[in-house]
């Protein structure tokens, strides 16, 4: 949800007041968010601290990353990601070269995918109460969607049009991720110790791996062969 509300503001404010305004919002915001931590955070890590010899020990990573289901889930979750994170920095100047874009109207493109995003948690949590043995297929489709929709961007000539694959790629990783990530933590109450600060850290791994790569990546992409060839790799990595 953060990537939807923030990409049109801080678009908004960059174009109307100036380049330092996102970044002190930021920067804000996180100082205030970190304080409301340390206040809320405190009491529940003394009351951890005392009741530190009750606990059961969680499972090393490294064993959790051996397991093939566990490491098929943080796969699946990574490649969700991958769209994302090779679409957030080439787009913009894709964009501005085919449509003449300005910097509010790159933002506010990712508003609208905020909405089936939503929708997409919502349908999922309820198809995985009702059928919970095909959450494997709903984020196996979340990812074919991700990557037909990204096939289909480059072909866009008007800028209202590009915002309709853009809303399916955010439902598509809606799908994986709610699907994906209770999933993970039934693994480790099946096979493990239900313990599950490492098996989440692997999903936050999963996740960084894509936005740290993308941008290098997909910016190198763009300039060897053109932003549409990088569109049917995405769109090939995801169904496959």
């Amino acid at each position: 949800l953060s990537l939807h509300d923030a990409l049109p503001i801080c678009g908004i404010l960059y174009q109307f007041a100036g380049k330092c305004v996102p970044f002190l919002l930021l920067a804000t915001v996180a100082l205030i968010d970190g304080f409301i931590l340390i206040l809320v955070m405190r009491p529940v890590r003394k009351e951890r601290r005392e009741a530190q010899g009750d606990m059961p020990k969680g499972t090393p990573i490294y064993r959790l990353l051996m397991d093939p289901f566990i490491a098929c889930a943080a796969g699946a979750l990574a490649m969700s990601n991958v769209s994302l994170a090779f679409l957030e920095p080439t787009i913009a100047i894709w964009m501005k070269k085919t449509m003449d874009t300005d910097e509010w109207e790159m933002g506010l493109i990712w508003l609208p995918a905020f909405f089936p995003h939503v929708f997409g948690v919502y349908l999922t949590v309820k198809l995985a109460r009702t059928y919970p043995q095909y959450q494997w297929l709903l984020a196996a489709l979340g990812l074919a969607m991700e990557g037909l929709s990204c096939l289909i961007i480059p072909f866009c000539k008007a800028y209202f049009a590009v915002i309709i694959p853009i809303m399916i790629v955010c439902f598509g990783i809606a799908l994986v991720d709610t699907a994906l990530l209770p999933l993970l933590g039934y693994l480790v109450d099946v096979r493990y110790v239900s313990v599950y600060g490492s098996v989440y850290a692997i999903a936050d791994i999963s996740y960084s791996l894509a936005y740290a790569f993308g941008p290098i990546v997909a910016g190198n992409i763009v300039h060897a062969i053109g932003f549409t060839w990088l569109n049917v790799g995405i769109c090939l990595s995801n169904v496959i």
